[in-house]
């Protein structure tokens, strides 16, 4: 059975990409955890197999891989015979991606202060700072430009871009965002596979 390791409090937003990931391809995985408040992401072991000593870290077999949009990568080739979770079409696939790498790069002053602690109820949602505000207003421009009018998934058929992107929209409450992204954050926030990473939060 396939393994994925994961931060203790459920709390990274890429732990949640490669578990949503594996949810949807409907492959058995055990999850286990990383306290990394304690360091336990340091323990020689850990940082021998990941090389990174981060998480997600995902273990299939003797083959071990960290980094959260490699392991999703890896899972598409390795099991092709699943439910895909990168769109099938080259320049959507291609788009994808952009969007995946360009969320885990910019937006820095929204994530740090909007951190998935707020997403998930643990924090208030406090004011936003101007670079926020700023970084906020980016988000909300990218995210108008890719969203359907529809409020449908990103590229048709749901892809991990979309959990993705919903994540970091729910980092600004409802009155912060235009109605059309606040609808498509909460579908996407109502899928069974966010519900399933959600569930398995301490309380």
């Amino acid at each position: 059975m396939l393994q994925l390791y994961v931060d203790h409090d459920f709390l990274s937003p890429y732990a949640m990409a490669a578990f949503v990931a594996l949810t949807e391809k409907g492959l058995p995985f055990a999850v286990l955890t990383r306290n990394l408040d304690g360091g336990e992401q340091f323990e020689p072991g850990y940082r021998a197999q990941s090389l990174t000593s981060r998480v997600p870290m995902l273990v299939d077999g003797d083959f071990h891989l960290s980094e959260s949009s490699a392991i999703i990568e890896y899972l598409e080739d390795a099991y092709p015979d699943t439910a895909r979770v990168l769109p099938m079409d080259l320049k959507a696939r291609a788009r994808a991606r952009q969007l995946q790498a360009w969320l885990r790069s910019d937006l820095l002053p929204l994530r740090d202060e909007r951190t998935t602690a707020t997403v998930f109820g643990r924090k208030p949602a406090l004011q936003l700072s101007p670079a926020a505000r700023a970084a906020a207003d980016k988000l909300i421009a990218v995210a108008e430009a890719l969203v359907p009018a529809d409020g449908g998934n990103l590229f048709g058929d749901w892809c991990v871009a979309d959990a993705e992107l919903a994540l970091l929209l729910r980092r600004l409450t409802q009155d912060e965002l235009p109605a059309r992204l606040a609808a498509y954050a909460d579908l996407q926030w109502r899928r069974p596979s966010f519900a399933a990473w959600r569930a398995r939060q301490p309380e």
